[in-house]
């Protein structure tokens, strides 16, 4: 044997009791499980190393659902923000807005729409238009596995452009073939983000006939929908009755309810969702274990104020009359971009700059429309935020569903990112089940690894069991906790001493190694 974990407490992703055992790996996958107590007969396993595990939780790899490192994997190998929480598998191209499938000019207006999440990418060498390349680009090594999502929004914008008006047949026959043939090459469904532009400028019937595209590859849609604050409940019946209508699984992105007109409103979007599931929906969601949110200041504006892509927002930004009435509907109107709700500025936090100058605004409150005029025409477009409006009370009840899984939403741009970031998995994992027991340990890796895996339709991974994928965490349960936060958001975790991701290790006592043995995951392989 490779390896062996001695004396562990299994939490093996089922939910069920843990047992204490001794785990064996052998070329990357798990060699053979032998419980305390086992037969007479049954010999300990021995290996080239043994690894003490007493008094220590071995758990599958955490499947972060929800993951913008579409580049940050490219261009830091190291990713310690995900490897060091014991996340083993990201879910890329989420929220609509990612970097395949492309064309040249496709590709510099996503990367310019999306500065504030990634980067600009200079430092990227772009070398894949399709999806089935960047996949291959992955291959050459990165720290922890990658899926990915088709991004319907950069869909459109290669097929129709930033127009806010019906595709085309010719239009979405176009779109129906990139998304095709990016699940073909692999990606295991499609995202959308119906508050950002262009995707939201897509109608039900538009969305429906892409998801039937997805559904016959036997991936799911996870959609970031129209609404998080205002008429947030139908936005999720119309994600639910569009994705029954083309018969494909449904992945809910950040199923929040924020903002003052959602408060203590989550029993009512569980009690949606549970009646689309007893009548046989195939519905599964994600979330992270905080209350603030996190985009680009951009993505508040008014849909309209979009048209054209992100030339076209600094020009209307310029125009003194135009500001004036994108103003007036973000806070008197409630801008579709900000989820319909009149903006409160001291809800919204700089937490990062793509123009070095404005460094002194980060960690800053912007205290009105002057000061975000101005920080969108100075960064051009490239600031992200954080926006103070979730309710913990709403966070704790999401989690406990039983299609709940936990996604980071994490993005890693920013002088201030968001603590999420850095502190998902193990904030779930400490403070969540440990310290407020909103539900067991055992309960809560179910949540992370055997659910989203079984999502993902992946059979080897996310549950202890021999002949899976050793993609394993060893983390210390009285301990383990996020070292992020709000002031310090890339402190990294503590509890974790140990990852693996196919039987190599990426944290070693605590340390990253130089090890890249992630890769793609892939539709149907």
């Amino acid at each position: 044997m490779d390896l062996v974990f001695r004396d562990a407490d299994v939490v093996d992703g089922t939910g069920g009791a843990s047992y204490r055992a001794d785990v064996a790996i052998e070329g990357g996958r798990i060699a053979a499980i032998v419980k305390e107590g086992a037969a007479a007969g049954c010999q300990r396993p021995t290996a080239r190393r043994v690894v003490d595990a007493e008094g220590l939780v071995l758990s599958p790899g955490f499947i972060d659902m929800h993951a913008h490192s579409d580049l940050a994997l490219l261009r830091d190998p190291d990713h310690s923000a995900k490897a060091a929480q014991g996340v083993t598998l990201e879910v890329l191209g989420q929220d609509g807005l990612s970097y395949a499938p492309v064309d040249d000019r496709t590709l510099a207006e996503v990367r310019r729409a999306i500065t504030g999440w990634n980067g600009s990418g200079d430092d990227i060498d772009f070398d894949w238009r399709t999806v089935g390349e960047y996949l291959d680009r992955l291959d050459r090594g990165i720290a922890v596995n990658a899926a990915y999502l088709v991004p319907q929004g950069t869909v459109r914008m290669y097929a129709v452009g930033w127009e806010d008006r019906p595709a085309t047949e010719s239009e979405l026959d176009h779109m129906r073939r990139l998304v095709a043939e990016g699940m073909e090459q692999g990606a295991v469904g499609m995202s959308s983000g119906l508050t950002y532009t262009p995707g939201m400028y897509a109608k039900d019937a538009e969305l429906t006939e892409l998801c039937r595209v997805v559904a016959g590859y036997g991936g799911y849609y996870c959609p970031h929908h129209r609404s998080y604050g205002a008429g947030a409940l139908e936005a999720y019946g119309e994600m639910v009755r569009l994705t029954r209508e083309a018969g494909c699984a449904l992945h809910l992105a950040h199923a929040t309810m924020n903002f003052g007109v959602n408060e203590g409103r989550a029993p009512e979007l569980l009690a949606l969702l549970d009646a689309a599931l007893d009548a046989g929906a195939d519905i599964s969601l994600d979330t992270y274990p905080y209350t603030p949110g996190c985009t680009t200041l951009v993505a508040v504006l008014p849909s309209w104020a979009g048209e054209g892509g992100p030339e076209a927002v600094l020009a209307r930004l310029r125009d003194d009359a135009t500001a004036e009435r994108i103003r007036h509907h973000l806070e008197v109107v409630g801008s579709d971009g900000c989820h319909g709700v009149p903006v409160d500025w001291d809800t919204i936090e700089i937490s990062g700059v793509s123009e070095g100058s404005l460094g002194d605004w980060v960690g800053r409150r912007v205290d009105g429309w002057a000061t975000a005029r101005r920080l969108l025409l100075e960064d051009r477009l490239g600031t992200t935020i954080l926006q103070h409006v979730g309710h913990e009370e709403n966070v704790r009840t999401i989690m406990r569903h039983r299609v709940h899984t936990g996604g980071s939403d994490g993005i890693l741009q920013g002088t201030k990112p968001h603590p999420r970031a850095y502190g998902t998995f193990p904030r779930y994992l400490g403070r969540y089940a440990r310290d407020l027991g909103v539900f067991s340990l055992e309960e809560c890796v179910a949540h992370l690894t055997s659910r989203p895996a079984a999502r993902l339709g992946l059979r080897d991974r996310g549950v202890i069991r021999e002949g899976n994928v050793a993609d394993l965490v060893l983390f210390d349960p009285d301990t383990v906790a996020a070292g992020s936060t709000y002031e310090a958001p890339r402190a990294l975790p503590t509890g974790i001493p140990h990852v693996l991701v196919g039987g190599t290790f990426v944290m070693e006592d605590g340390r990253r190694t130089d090890a890249l043995p992630g890769r793609s995951v892939r539709r149907g392989r």
